[in-house]
């Protein structure tokens, strides 16, 4: 189970993983193991899921989520398969976590009596400033 919340949780079973053979350096070690992990979601297909954070991940603009409407995530940044198991979920359930975040609303202020009489203040300063600029007349 991995655990989003209190109230979410994802069952192991609708997370798939396969193992593939990585890029990059690492020599003949790199050519004979499967050591990068791709992380497999699908969100139409949760049970798990609710409808809001269903509806959120399909609306969010991601490059691990696919247009079908599958989370997709490659994790090779290490030559070990489980510590690249671990930060492929880790990714995963921070991706979840972020979606789950529910954004504080702004409540709208008035600015005060002394800021007002700040900005106007400021305003004659900057427009007698002004003025003494202009051509003398006599």
């Amino acid at each position: 189970m991995l655990k989003i919340s209190n109230s979410i949780s994802i069952p192991l079973s609708e997370v798939e993983i396969q193992f593939i053979r990585a890029q990059g350096a690492g020599g003949q070690h790199v050519n004979k193991t499967s050591t990068a992990v791709h992380l497999f979601f699908d969100i139409r297909a949760s049970q798990a899921l609710p409808a809001r954070l269903k509806e959120k991940l399909l609306t969010l603009s991601d490059h691990r989520i696919s247009k079908s409407g599958k989370v997709i995530i490659k994790s090779q940044s290490s030559r070990s398969q489980d510590t690249n198991r671990e930060v492929a979920f880790k990714q995963f359930v921070d991706l979840l976590k972020q979606v789950n975040k529910v954004d504080k609303r702004r409540i709208a202020t008035k600015p005060t009596f002394g800021s007002k009489m700040k900005r106007l203040n400021k305003k004659n300063q900057q427009g007698s400033q002004k003025s003494l600029r202009k051509k003398v007349d006599y």
